[in-house]
C-alpha cells in the first residue's frame, strides 16, 4: 500500500528561543539524545526493511533535528531506497546544507521555517539559495505575526520565484480581513490556515493511509489524536488501518488538516503534500476575491 508516516521521536531540544514555541532553547541531556538517536535509527531501519509498501516519510521533531547527525544520515540513506517515495523534515535551517549533496534530490525534501530575530536574514536566504542550486525540493514559511510581516515580504522578494512561501496563522490569533489580505498577498493559500477547520466526523486519511509514530513505535492516526492503533514494530497497527471520521471538533494544524478528504489539498499539493509544496510550485492569486488558481489544477474556491 501507499503509506505515509509522520515520525516524532523524543527529541525536544532546539537552538532557537522563539517566544511562541514551548520548546525554545530547551536542552536535551546526553541520555535523552542517546535515546532519541536509538529511536530514530530503529524507525529508519524499519522503513528500510518494509519494502512491501511505498513509503512517504515526514520527520516532525519538537526540536531541531538537522543539527543532529543521525537525522541527516537517516534522510540521506532513506532517500536512496526505491520504495521510499519521499522523505522530508521540518527544520529551521540552522544547519549547513552541504550534506544534501549525498541525498537523492528526487526523494529528499525540506519544510523550512524562517524565524525572524533568531538567525540573520542573509544566512537563512543564502541556505535557501544553496538548496535551490543543489536541486533540493523545499518550501519556506513564517508564522503570521505582525512583527514578521516586513521580513516575510523581504523574504518573498529575495527567494527564487519558484519557491513557495507559506504563512502559518499564529496560534490563538484572530485576523481581520485587512490583516489576512496582507498575508494572502504573500501566500495565496493563507485562507486555509487563517481559521481552524471543522473536522468532527468528517472523513480523513489519517488512520487509513496516514499514521503518526512516536519513538517507541506507538502508532496513532495523527499527532493530535491520542488513541493508539497499535505498534509499528510488532505490526499490530496494521489491522487497525481503515477509513474513519475525525474525532476532534476542529483541526487547526497544516500537518493535520491537509489530510482531510473534505479539503482539496491533496490536489493543491499533489506530489508535495509532505513538504508543503503546491503542484505548480507557486500559487497564483485569481482576480476573483477568495479564489486561488494553480496552473494545471481546477480553480479552488475558499
Amino acid at each position: 500500500m501507499d503509506l505515509t508516516l509522520l515520525y516524532r521521536g523524543p527529541l525536544a531540544s532546539c537552538d532557537y528561543d522563539c517566544p511562541y514555541c514551548p520548546f525554545a532553547k530547551r536542552r536535551d541531556s546526553r541520555s535523552q539524545l542517546t535515546a532519541d538517536r536509538a529511536a530514530l535509527e530503529r524507525f529508519a531501519a524499519w522503513a528500510a526493511g518494509n519494502t512491501a509498501d511505498r513509503l512517504s516519510l515526514l520527520f516532525t521533531p519538537w526540536g531541531e533535528g538537522l543539527v543532529r547527525s543521525w537525522y541527516r544520515r537517516a534522510l540521506v540513506e532513506l532517500s536512496h531506497l526505491p520504495h521510499v517515495r519521499r522523505v522530508a523534515i521540518q527544520t529551521n535551517l540552522s544547519c549547513r546544507v552541504e550534506w544534501t549533496a549525498e541525498a537523492d534530490p528526487d526523494t529528499l525534501a525540506l519544510w523550512c521555517t524562517y524565524h525572524p530575530g533568531q538567525t540573520p536574514f542573509d544566512r537563512f536566504l543564502g541556505r535557501c539559495r544553496e538548496l535551490a542550486a543543489r536541486g533540493i525540493r523545499f518550501s519556506v514559511g513564517v508564522v503570521g505575526l505582525p512583527e514578521h510581516l516586513a521580513e516575510a515580504r523581504r523574504l518573498r522578494a529575495e527567494l527564487p520565484a519558484e519557491v513557495y512561501l507559506w504563512v502559518n496563522a499564529a496560534e490563538g490569533r484572530t485576523y481581520t480581513d485587512a490583516e489576512a489580505a496582507e498575508w494572502t498577498a504573500l501566500d495565496p493559500l493563507f485562507a486555509y490556515s487563517r481559521h481552524p477547520h471543522r473536522s468532527a466526523g468528517l472523513p480523513c486519511r489519517t488512520g487509513e493511509s496516514v499514521i503518526s509514530v512516536d519513538g517507541d513505535g506507538t502508532v496513532r492516526r495523527c499527532h493530535f489524536v491520542k488513541a493508539e492503533l497499535g505498534n509499528l514494530y510488532d505490526g499490530s497497527y496494521r489491522a487497525a488501518l481503515r477509513p474513519r471520521g475525525c474525532p476532534l471538533t476542529v483541526c487547526d494544524c497544516h500537518i493535520g488538516y491537509v489530510h482531510l478528504e473534505t479539503l482539496p489539498l491533496y490536489d493543491v499539493f499533489a506530489g508535495g503534500v509532505l513538504e508543503r509544496i503546491p503542484a505548480s510550485g507557486k500559487a497564483e492569486e485569481n482576480s476573483s476575491a477568495g479564489q486561488l488558481r494553480f496552473p494545471h489544477l481546477p480553480l479552488v474556491q475558499l
